[in-house]
């Protein structure tokens, strides 16, 4: 389905007026009328005005205020005609129909959201709500898509709890109106089954020997550390889905991560467990370097001499106090060494 613009037809206003002088004079000429045929002649003059008086106010259903970014689908008895997009207050064929049918769909998040009160379960569940019939008119403005979240398994099997939001907006209403049954739906669920798509991909946290470029190649590659590339593959997956709807994918954002609750307690502790390693080997690694400058620093200054026993058991000292959680209680010692 091709887009056809309708341009010209900007006369709404010269329409108007001209029914407004049509009822004016109708309305004077059945007054006339009335009184010419109280006199006893011919009655014409009443007759046609009483058929304009009838008949003129059809040419109102013609009349078509756009607003910018707004569009208005038009069909003639079932074949599409065009589409108002430019601003202006328009004069159309009176029998043209307007075509949205997402019109009552309400996103969630979305520049359209309405009082969501008789939302139905299924729409819910789906991401979109429905409520009290809208305007007719298509919106060409930049708008916001919320999901709900979704818990989906990365590629190591862990559940995680992850949302998105899309930005979007409509750049071939043909397509839309026409293509799809309900384009506001259809982009809801593309997101979802996207979403599913690229997180499987990817683990959560950075894994050995898992390729997430798909070159062969095992890489750093995870949801929390690369989430401009994960967002950059989802709107690009989104965007194939949708082509076919006429529907832009501007953005897409991650708002939402986190492993799902059944686990989240074991990977805490999995975190904890690696930041307390990480700690140690560099508490160990700066103790280490301590104790040999203070034997180097010793042997320089000639102040002690001590035997291979001796700096053993000074070793151990040093690394217990500089390697212990808790302050060293010292012992002094007032006898001989040996």
């Amino acid at each position: 389905m091709e887009e056809k613009v309708i341009r010209g037809k900007k006369t709404g206003m010269l329409v108007l007026l001209l029914s407004i002088v049509i009822y004016g004079l109708a309305i004077a000429g059945t007054v006339i009328g009335g009184i010419m045929v109280e006199s006893g002649k011919n009655p014409a003059l009443l007759i046609i005005s009483i058929i304009f008086l009838c008949v003129t106010w059809i040419l109102w259903p013609g009349l078509k205020v756009i607003k910018p970014q707004e569009a208005l689908v038009l069909t003639l008895f079932g074949k599409y005609i065009g589409t108002l997009k430019e601003p202006g207050f328009y004069f159309v064929n009176p029998f043209c129909s307007s075509v949205n049918p997402a019109a009552r769909t309400r996103l969630n998040q979305s520049g359209d959201v309405r009082d969501r009160s008789d939302a139905t379960a299924a729409a819910v569940a789906a991401g979109v709500t429905v409520g009290a019939p809208a305007t007719m008119k298509i919106s060409m403005k930049i708008m916001t898509l919320n999901n709900n979240r979704q818990k989906i398994n990365d590629c190591l099997g862990n559940p995680v709890e992850i949302g998105i939001a899309v930005t979007w907006r409509i750049i071939d209403t043909a397509k839309a109106v026409f293509n799809v049954d309900n384009y506001k739906e259809f982009l809801s669920l593309q997101c979802d089954s996207a979403l599913r798509n690229v997180v499987r991909i990817y683990p959560y946290d950075v894994a050995p020997n898992v390729d997430t470029t798909g070159d062969g190649v095992a890489d750093e590659g995870s949801l929390r550390g690369s989430s401009e590339t994960v967002a950059k593959r989802i709107k690009e997956e989104i965007q194939k889905r949708v082509d076919e709807a006429g529907i832009e994918i501007v953005e897409a954002r991650i708002t939402y991560l986190a492993y799902a609750p059944e686990i989240a307690a074991v990977m805490l502790q999995r975190q904890q467990a690696s930041a307390i390693i990480d700690a140690r080997k560099m508490i160990v690694d700066g103790a280490v370097g301590m104790v040999e400058m203070a034997l180097e620093r010793l042997n320089e200054k000639d102040i002690v001499v001590l035997d291979e026993e001796r700096k053993a058991a000074m070793v151990s000292n040093l690394l217990v106090v500089l390697c212990g959680n808790h302050d060293a209680q010292p012992v002094v010692n007032s006898g001989s060494l040996y």
